[in-house]
């Protein structure tokens, strides 16, 4: 497979799909306990990482959702959540009631050495769900696990073959066969490509988008790459401390961001055309989950920050274009706000 990346999804206002709503995530929250056994004394019982707080989206059916965020900011963690490895703290997770594939979720993990059993070869791990799930007689397995090894880019006899006789990128094409062997409708994508070399994650994310495509699959995708966000996403949600700073059309986001966190997440990309926007880099470092600072987690870090930022939470704001906005300052136009207008 061409290792050069398609054209990135053209998600001008007038395409924004009006496909019906895959998945409602509505307030979700995930605490995590800390303080006891040998942290007792140290921080404290009775305290709790809020690794995700109050976060509220929606996906549309055969689209992709991306999540982007520094590291710490609780994309993984809400992405265990919506696979169903994880229960939240409060909130609610819904999938749309379109039959029974429709509650399928499949999940494909960053380390491709680490997700396979390498005691097992690579047909049997992919036989797994279709037997667990009971989806095919047992003569019909080992024919759909050689279509799903022809579907991902490799050959029908590598279903012999263990593990660590494939490259980290024909593990990942594995995974990809074995999410895909559960018949899922949903995919949870979190950072499959981090690993891997860039050319050999440009033929991953090639082929995700051309299965996403062929089989109508709805995705949650994680990444902290923002060139791999802007490739495989319609709708970007861009986290911060657990919170949704910005949510936005791709398109939208890249060509228009309003949050100053998002705009200078851009600025540090050199390949963006970022003329008359604030290239300074990002001050100052994420403030410990323990004791996040009040108001706007965002505000410490903030050159646009004033006492209401440090004091008053901000809620996501619609605006003109599509996008959602958690700020005060673009609330107030205290900073210059750009509309995606073509």
């Amino acid at each position: 497979m061409n290792a050069v990346l398609k054209e990135p999804m053209d998600e001008t206002l007038e395409a924004i799909s009006n496909a019906p709503i895959s998945l409602t995530a509505n307030n979700i929250t995930r605490h995590f306990p800390v303080g006891g056994g040998l942290l007792r004394g140290k921080l404290g019982a009775g305290k709790s990482v809020k690794a995700v707080d109050g976060v509220s989206f929606k996906i549309r059916r055969g689209e992709t959702f991306s999540l982007v965020g520094e590291s710490g900011c609780g994309k993984s963690t809400l992405a265990r959540l919506v696979a169903g490895l994880d229960a939240p703290s409060s909130g609610n997770i819904a999938f749309a009631d379109a039959g029974q594939r429709e509650h399928r979720i499949q999940m494909i993990f960053q380390d491709p050495y680490a997700s396979l059993n390498p005691r097992y070869r690579i047909g049997t791990a992919i036989a797994e769900p279709i037997r667990f799930q009971k989806l095919l007689p047992e003569a019909q397995v080992m024919p759909r696990v050689h279509e799903l090894l022809r579907q991902v880019g490799l050959a029908a006899a590598d279903a012999q073959k263990f593990p660590h006789e494939f490259s980290g990128g024909q593990r990942q094409r594995v995974s990809i066969a074995r999410a895909l062997a559960g018949n899922p409708s949903f995919l949870v994508c979190d950072e499959p490509t981090s690993a891997l070399d860039v050319s050999v994650q440009a033929q991953i994310l090639n082929l995700l988008r051309r299965l996403q495509e062929q089989l109508g699959l709805t995705c949650l995708f994680i990444s902290h790459n923002l060139a791999v966000i802007n490739y495989v996403s319609h709708d970007v949600g861009v986290m911060y401390l657990g919170r949704l700073a910005e949510v936005a059309p791709t398109r939208v986001l890249f060509e228009a961001p309003k949050h100053p966190y998002t705009q200078l997440l851009l600025a540090a990309l050199p390949q963006l055309d970022t003329r008359g926007r604030d290239k300074s880099p990002i001050t100052g470092e994420i403030p410990s989950p323990l004791a996040p600072p009040s108001g706007c987690t965002f505000h410490p870090r903030c050159p646009h920050a004033n006492d209401r930022c440090k004091a008053e939470k901000p809620e996501l704001q619609a605006q003109p274009d599509g996008s959602q906005v958690a700020c005060h300052a673009v609330q107030e136009r205290r900073i210059p706000v750009l509309f995606h207008t073509s």
